[in-house]
């Protein structure tokens, strides 16, 4: 019986001795990995790339349901939407002069580059949007052209959207068509 007790005694040692063990390589690989990934890691650069000393600024358009984000930056005149040139995409004159109305009229068209992202809605709401967005970030670019923006309506968004249906009625406003009898 005393012999049983020993073994369950030693037994129970030797279990905790190697929890100890586990716990103790645990750590040691622990502070090992920090150690390798503090000497791999090497200290960053201060060196500046063509993309930080270019200022960019940014604006939000909206139309209808269009969102337009806009960037303007210094450069030659390129506008980029969606990734492609701003001819390509609109496919109207006069939805490429709704576009360039805050460019020329600021006359900046040819001294600054735009890229943009356009979603929701059509073609004559993102056209819209993203004059909108122009606006607002040549107002940020330089905000003493606000005045003259503003006095041509540019600044001020254009709020109308597509009314609800309502129940009862076929479309917005339109009521079923009455019938005598």
């Amino acid at each position: 019986m005393a012999e049983e007790v020993k073994e369950k005694k030693t037994t129970k040692k030797v279990a905790e001795e190697k929890v100890e063990k586990v716990a103790k390589a645990k750590t040691v690989k622990a502070e090992a990995t920090t150690e390798t990934k503090a000497k791999k890691a090497p200290a960053k650069k201060a060196t500046k790339t063509n993309k930080s000393k270019m200022q960019e600024f940014q604006g939000t358009g909206k139309r209808k349901t269009s969102v337009a984000r806009v960037r303007v930056s210094v450069g030659t005149g390129i506008i980029t939407v969606n990734g492609q040139k701003l001819d390509e995409y609109f496919d109207l004159a006069t939805l490429v002069a709704i576009v360039r109305q805050p460019l020329v009229l600021t006359e900046t068209d040819k001294s600054v580059d735009i890229v943009a992202n356009i979603y929701g809605g059509g073609k004559s709401g993102q056209a819209g949007a993203l004059r909108h967005g122009i606006t607002r970030a040549l107002i940020e670019f330089r905000p003493e052209l606000r005045a003259e923006l503003k006095k041509a309506g540019l600044v001020t968004r254009d709020a109308r959207k597509k009314e609800r249906k309502k129940y009862g009625l076929k479309k917005a406003r339109r009521a079923p068509q009455f019938s005598k009898r």
